[in-house]
Formats: C-alpha cells, structure tokens, sequence
C-alpha cells in the first residue's frame, strides 16, 4: 500500500481521536500539559494496537475469506465510514468530568480506536504489513490529539461535525479503492 493511501487512512482514522479531544479541550478550557499528555498518549497508543490486533485476528480468517476479502474490507471500511457520516448529524455529548483520568480515559481511548481494529482487519486480508501503517497511525492519532485538545480550547467544538462527516467519507473512498484494484 502506498504512503498517500496510509497517511489518509491514519487521518481518517484518527479522526475520532480528534474529535473527543476537540470536545474535551472545550471542557477542560484551560486543558493543563498533563491532561493534554494524558489524552494524545492514550489515543495514540490505542490507535497503534488496535490495528496489530486486528491484523492478526485476519491472519487466522484469511484462508476462509480469500476469494471475497476485498469485499469484506470494503463493507468494514464503508460500516466505519458510514457510521462516522452518521454520527457527524448527532449532537455532541457534554462531557461531565475530567475525561483525561482513570477508566474514563480506558473507554474513550477504546472506542476511539475500534475503527482501527477493522482497519487491521482489512489490511491483512489485502495482504499488507502492519508495522509501519500500525506506527503511523498510532502517530498521526496523538497529533491530532494534541492538536484537537488545543484547538478545543479556541473553538469549543464548533467545528466537531464536519470533521468526523469528512473522516466517514475518506474511509468509504478508500474502501471502494481497494475493490476497484482487486477487480479491475
């Protein structure tokens, strides 16, 4: 798989990441060095396992799945998209107390990274290494952490869905990359 395609994988992935810590910088104004610390780490390291994990959770599917994978890959991708366009419409959930801490921070860490879980997922079953796109996205995810937690601070969150509507269709288009150079 080419950089451009794993850097917009890793941007699209860590949108979510983005947008919790957009959100969590609005309502930690002013957000001190530890909690920002505290939310990019976490977001970063869980958006580098997941992937791995998923990847090789594929590995054991891979011979069962072979003659359709592209197709799992695509629904996965377009799921994940679909479900990120989705919520982009929601209206954004107040945070209530100091999400950077504890088990608060565990769950958002988690459910910010699923969608790296099914990455994983497809890339195994395109037959792709996971090391470097795992690095890269677990890199890409604590910068725009970091960034999102600042920015949060500035602008309250104004800018949340639209983001996340971006992120959905940038996955969905990767999904249906993949099963255009699996067919073609």
């Amino acid at each position: 798989m080419d950089l451009p395609t794993l850097v917009a994988i890793a941007v699209a992935l860590g949108i979510d990441a983005f947008a919790v810590s957009l959100s969590a910088g609005a309502y930690l104004v002013p957000a001190d060095a530890r909690q920002t610390f505290r939310l990019s780490f976490h977001f970063g390291l869980f958006q580098f396992l997941m992937p791995i994990l998923g990847w090789l959770a594929a590995a054991e599917l891979a011979d069962i799945i072979k003659d359709y994978d592209h197709w799992v890959a695509f629904g996965l991708l377009a799921l994940i998209g679909g479900k990120m366009i989705a919520e982009s419409f929601q209206e954004s959930r107040a945070l209530k107390k100091d999400v950077s801490r504890g088990w608060s921070l565990v769950a958002l860490s988690v459910a910010t990274s699923i969608d790296a879980l099914a990455v994983g997922f497809s890339l195994s079953l395109i037959g792709a290494r996971i090391i470097f796109p795992a690095i890269l996205i677990g890199i890409v995810a604590s910068l725009m952490s970091l960034l999102g937690v600042r920015l949060g601070e500035r602008v309250s969150g104004m800018c949340e869905r639209r983001v996340e509507f971006v992120g959905g269709a940038v996955l969905i288009l990767i999904g249906l990359r993949i099963v255009l150079e699996h067919t073609l």
